[in-house]
C-alpha cells in the first residue's frame, strides 16, 4: 500500500459540470505539482484550495481548483489531493493520464477505502457501510449505512467484546494469581449470569439482523397463478406503470417480468411469472419452468386467483404449495360476478381488483407483515446487514451457547475460556480486528473506482 494511487471519483464522466480526480499517497503532492501551474501549492498548508491550470509542458489542459489535504487528517491517512476540473470525458481522462505519466498508479476499485482500513482510519464494518451508503436506494438503507459508518454499530459489537475480555481477564487472574483475593473469583455459579447476559445480547443482534438484510436487499415477491387471472395487471398496478403486456389471450406472459418499488423504506422486488399450466407450447413450457424456479427463490409468494372463475387443478396444487412458504392469496376481479368456490388455507387472503385499484395497499402491507417488518421509522437502525457479518455473529452466539452447556457439566473454568475467546475473536472479525487478506480484497473489489 506504499504506492500513490489516482482515479476519477465522479460517476457518469462527461455528463456533469464538474469532475473530481483523487490522488492519495506519499508522492501525491509532488506528482500534482508537476502539472499544476500554481507553484505555491506544494508548500501550502493542509485543507486549502488553490486555483490554477493543469498543463502538459506549455499546453493548458484545463482551468481547475485543487484541494490539498495533508496526512494524517485525510480519508486514507495519507496525503490526498483532489483536482476539480470541468466535466468532460476527454479533459478528465487527459488529467488522469498526466498523473499516471508522472508517477501515480491507477487505483483499483475500492483501493482508497482499502487504504483507509489498512491505515486504521476506519474498521471493516465501517468500510462495508460506506459501500452500502453508496448503493443506498431508500432512506432506511441510507440511515442503516450511516449507523455503521458513524460507529454506532461498531460500538454495539465492541461493548460485547469488552464484556468477554473482562471475563477472560478475571479467569486468567484467578488461574495465574490465586492469591489476589480482591479479584472476582470466577466460579460455575457466578459465571452463569454473565454468560446468559452475553447470550441475550448476541441473540438480539442476530434477530435484528433479519431487519438489516431486508432493508439492505429488499423482499423478493413472486406473482404466480394460472394464465389470464390478472398477474401482469397486478404487477402494473403495484409498480404504477405499464411494465408487463396485458391481453385477454391466455399465455401472453412467456417470460418473467420484474420491477421494484420503495414501500415504507423497503424495496419490494416483484417478479411477474408466466401462467402455470400444462402446455405443449415449447416456449410457454420454458416460461412455466422459470415460474417454478421463481417460487423457490422468492421471499414472499402472491398467488393470484380469479374471482370470476372456478379453481383449476393447477391452482389447487399451488394453494398447497404456497402454504409451505410465506404465501398470500390475492383474489382478483371482485368487481365481477363471484364464481370461485370456497377453499381452506392458512395463507392470508386479500380480495381486490387491479382494474379498480382495490386491495393494493392492503397487499403491500401484508407483504411487510409476512416478513415481520413493521414501522422502522423511529427505530435505531444499528443492524448487521451483510452475510459475512451475520454469519460471524451467529458463530459467536453458538460459541457462547456451547460454553453455557459445558458450564452445566462442571467443565473447569479455564477450559471454558477457550471458547469464550473464540467468540470474542469472531466478533472481532466483524469489525476487522482479525482478517484474511483474501477476504479484504474481495470486500473492496465491490466498490466503485475512485472510492
Amino acid at each position: 500500500m506504499e504506492n500513490t494511487i489516482a482515479a476519477i471519483s465522479t460517476n457518469n464522466i462527461g455528463v456533469g459540470a464538474i469532475n473530481i480526480i483523487r490522488i492519495s499517497g506519499s508522492e501525491a503532492i509532488n506528482i500534482v505539482s508537476k502539472i499544476f501551474s500554481n507553484k505555491k501549492f506544494i508548500d501550502a498548508p493542509s485543507h486549502t484550495i488553490h486555483y490554477g491550470f493543469i498543463k502538459e509542458k506549455e499546453n493548458i489542459i484545463d482551468e481547475v481548483l485543487v484541494m490539498l489535504m495533508r496526512a494524517p487528517k485525510t480519508y486514507t491517512k495519507e496525503d490526498v489531493v483532489e483536482i476539480n476540473c470541468h466535466g468532460g470525458y476527454a479533459t478528465t481522462n487527459k488529467i488522469l493520464e498526466l498523473l499516471l505519466t508522472n508517477g501515480a498508479t491507477l487505483a483499483e476499485p475500492g483501493e482508497f477505502t482499502k487504504k483507509a482500513f489498512l491505515n486504521g482510519r476506519i474498521n471493516l464494518l465501517e468500510a462495508e457501510s460506506i459501500s452500502d451508503m453508496l448503493n443506498a436506494k431508500t432512506n432506511l438503507q441510507s440511515e442503516m449505512a450511516l449507523s455503521g459508518l458513524t460507529g454506532k454499530t461498531t460500538k454495539k459489537i465492541e461493548n460485547l467484546r469488552e464484556k468477554m475480555v473482562s471475563l477472560l481477564a478475571n479467569i486468567e487472574v484467578n488461574i495465574d494469581y490465586p492469591e489476589y483475593i480482591d479479584e472476582l473469583q470466577i466460579t460455575k455459579e457466578n459465571i452463569s449470569p454473565i454468560l446468559m447476559e452475553i447470550k441475550r445480547e448476541l441473540e438480539k443482534i442476530v434477530e435484528e439482523s433479519k431487519n438489516g438484510q431486508i432493508i439492505k436487499n429488499g423482499i423478493k415477491v413472486a406473482i404466480i397463478g394460472s394464465p389470464n387471472v390478472g398477474k401482469s395487471s397486478l404487477l402494473n398496478t403495484l409498480l404504477e406503470e405499464e411494465k408487463a403486456i396485458v391481453t385477454n389471450i391466455k399465455g401472453t406472459t412467456r417470460d418473467t417480468v420484474e420491477g421494484s418499488i420503495n414501500y415504507k423504506g423497503i424495496l419490494l422486488h416483484f417478479i411477474d411469472t408466466a401462467g402455470i399450466r400444462e402446455t405443449n407450447d415449447v416456449v410457454e413450457k420454458i416460461g412455466v419452468e422459470k415460474s417454478r424456479k421463481a417460487i423457490d427463490m422468492a421471499d414472499v409468494i402472491i398467488l393470484v386467483l380469479n374471482n370470476n372463475e372456478s379453481l383449476e387443478k393447477e391452482e389447487q396444487m399451488l394453494l398447497k404449495q404456497i402454504e409451505e412458504k410465506k404465501g398470500i392469496i390475492f383474489i382478483n376481479k371482485i368487481d365481477l360476478e363471484e364464481k370461485i368456490e370456497s377453499f381452506t388455507t392458512t395463507c392470508k387472503i386479500i380480495k381486490g381488483s387491479t382494474l379498480k385499484n382495490i386491495g393494493i395497499d392492503t397487499l403491500k402491507e401484508t407483504i411487510l407483515n409476512n416478513c415481520e417488518i413493521k414501522d422502522l421509522s423511529n427505530k435505531d437502525l444499528t443492524y448487521l446487514s451483510s452475510t459475512r457479518q451475520i454469519s460471524l455473529a451467529k458463530e459467536a452466539l453458538q460459541n457462547i451457547e456451547y460454553v453455557i452447556e459445558q458450564n452445566k457439566k462442571d467443565i473447569p473454568v479455564d477450559m471454558l475460556a477457550i471458547d469464550i475467546k473464540i467468540a470474542w475473536e469472531n466478533l472481532g472479525k466483524i469489525i476487522g480486528k482479525f482478517y484474511e487478506e483474501e477476504l479484504v480484497d474481495n470486500i473492496f473489489s465491490k466498490f466503485c473506482l475512485g472510492k
